[in-house]
């Protein structure tokens, strides 16, 4: 007597397809920070997943719908980290410093997101551009920084002319050159910018700077801070 075999449950779907698409954009990043977005091939993230290319498109359309997936949750797992930062019962201090410190790890682990967001700025930010949810995802990182900010002002430590973006750029500048141009600064100069045992000098430097720029006076007017509409 041969049993037959019961079919899945809606519930148990939903969970094999949320497996599989997870598993898909796992083996897409890696392939599109490997080859770049022009030399990634759907085949190739096919070949090694247990799915096929055909579900690949019925799961994301095409390699470009892809492509903007893979860069929505890279930068939603960032997102999320600083969303999670109990900013509001630290002084404002430590809470920068601890933002930036953040900001570090998570670049420092995550080479696959440095290398997909340079790709991305090789083809002027388009597929950002074209996506409703990653356009959405700077106003996140910037209402924890602001939040700090009115916190440090407030209480006198920080300077009044502080511009939020301005701060996410020094931070995300430092964190991204360091593991993006490892290499290249290691070759010119010789010194590993991701040595271990340099790591706590290059993290403990970063809070140092963000600090010295968030309590010095002010020598340039900087530009108007532009606001959503």
């Amino acid at each position: 007597m041969t049993s037959v075999e019961e079919p899945a449950r809606p519930g148990e779907r939903i969970r094999d397809a949320a497996r599989t698409r997870a598993e898909i954009l796992d083996v897409a990043t890696q392939e599109f920070a490997r080859a770049g977005y022009d030399g990634a091939r759907v085949d190739e993230i096919a070949a090694h997943t247990r799915t096929t290319k055909r579900m690949i498109y019925y799961y994301f359309g095409g390699k470009e719908q892809l492509f903007t997936a893979v860069l929505e949750r890279a930068y939603g797992v960032i997102r999320e980290a600083e969303q999670q930062l109990d900013v509001d019962h630290l002084d404002p201090v430590a809470a920068i410093r601890r933002l930036a410190e953040l900001t570090f790890d998570h670049h420092e682990r995550h080479p696959d997101f440095i290398r997909l967001v340079s790709i991305e700025n090789i083809h002027g930010a388009e597929h950002i551009a074209a996506s409703e949810e990653l356009g959405r995802m700077g106003s996140p990182a910037l209402d924890v920084i602001r939040r700090i900010l009115a916190a440090g002002q407030e209480s006198g430590l920080f300077t009044a002319d502080v511009d939020a973006v301005d701060l996410h750029a020094m931070i995300s500048a430092f964190c991204f050159f360091r593991v993006s141009n490892r290499h290249t600064f290691g070759a010119l100069f010789g010194r590993d910018l991701v040595d271990p045992a340099q790591r706590e000098h290059y993290r403990a430097m970063l809070g140092d700077m963000v600090i010295a720029f968030l309590t010095a006076e002010r020598t340039a007017e900087r530009p108007a801070e532009r606001t959503a509409d």
